[in-house]
């Protein structure tokens, strides 16, 4: 990979609670085939720890846009602490929306990508503007609380009530995430030694934003209607990769992919070692390419956007394994700038 044929560059922005955030690009240097918008983890950060995502995105042609949270990375705030998980989704909108406002990229499909506790910022922006979004790639994503890890309703009530009290006390135990989510043993030490990422115990005010966020949307999951592929390793043991299946057949999108990895852990696109990895972006830019030229029902409301032809097309919806899998018939509503493309997935 040759991180030279792309463009970086940082910018700082104030939200709306004037608290001033990090945000970053990667641009081609070829002609933009459409805009992917990244939404990190819970801990995490865009520049670096997302480096290699953005610029592999870019060199396949996409405009990428990172925004580390407020708290989180570059960003202002008081480390890893999330007073209202809406307050993120609310940054994350307002800026990945005015980057699609401006007249370079108008009329260019729009995709999320979230991984892990980003996956849920996704669905929660599609949630808030469901015709806004072409797409969303979703990297076990933290979408529904596994039954297996899901806190007793006393706790939980126990915990809500000491909230109030001391919101940002670091007193949640945790296991050590890193040891549990990064296979390959030197990008698990580079993570370790980003400075950037938060490493040490949650906050209890955090730890209950993301506990209520994922109840939410494991309730709302039928609401999901946008095309979306969902990958998820299937050794993953800090999401479980169950929450991935739920999503894929509780979701009402029409247009919905889903791949489990054997043997692989949860950071998939940076734990893994390199051969994994590739094969991981292949999957992702494949699945990007056949829908790139894609717009959403917002676009085509856009007096901007000329000669957009609606079509549809039978696609294939599968959920893959070492050993195949299933496979059911789907439709795909489409409205494209010259041809139609035939959009399908093989994965």
């Amino acid at each position: 990979m040759n991180n030279m044929t792309v463009e970086y560059k940082e910018e700082p922005i104030k939200n709306s609670r004037g608290a001033l955030l990090f945000t970053c690009r990667w641009l081609p240097f070829s002609p933009t085939k459409a805009l992917v918008f990244l939404c990190h983890g819970y801990g995490m950060e865009c520049s670096g720890f997302m480096k290699e995502c953005g610029t592999r995105l870019a060199n396949a042609g996409y405009a990428v846009f990172g925004i580390d949270y407020e708290g989180h990375g570059k960003s202002k705030g008081d480390r890893c602490y999330i007073k209202k998980f809406e307050n993120i989704v609310n940054d994350c909108s307002e800026f990945f929306k005015s980057i699609c406002a401006q007249e370079e990229y108008r009329g260019k499909s729009r995709f999320l990508y979230g991984e892990s506790m980003g996956g849920a910022v996704a669905l929660l922006l599609h949630r808030k503007d469901p015709s806004f979004w072409n797409g969303a790639v979703l990297v076990a994503p933290m979408c529904k609380i596994s039954e297996k890890l899901k806190p007793h309703p006393v706790v939980i009530n126990i915990l809500t009530k000491m909230e109030q009290v001391i919101p940002r006390w670091k007193i949640v135990p945790s296991k050590d995430v890193v040891d549990s989510a990064f296979k390959d043993p030197v990008k698990r030490e580079a993570v370790r030694n980003n400075k950037l990422i938060y490493q040490d115990k949650p906050r209890l005010k955090t730890a209950l934003e993301v506990l209520r966020t994922s109840m939410s949307i494991e309730n709302g999951l039928n609401e999901v209607r946008l095309p979306f592929f969902v990958l998820h390793g299937e050794a993953d043991t800090v999401t479980d990769p169950e929450v991935s299946k739920a999503l894929y057949e509780k979701a009402r999108s029409t247009d919905k992919t889903i791949k489990l990895y054997p043997g692989m852990w949860h950071g998939l696109t940076a734990g893994e070692p390199d051969e994994n990895v590739e094969m991981v972006f292949a999957d992702i830019i494949g699945w990007l390419d056949k829908r790139c030229n894609a717009v959403t029902l917002d676009q085509s409301l856009d007096p901007f956007d000329q000669g957009l032809e609606e079509c549809s097309d039978n696609i294939v919806i599968s959920m893959a394994k070492a050993t195949g899998g299933t496979q059911a018939n789907g439709r795909y509503l489409c409205g494209l700038k010259g041809p139609c493309a035939r959009p399908h997935s093989a994965m």
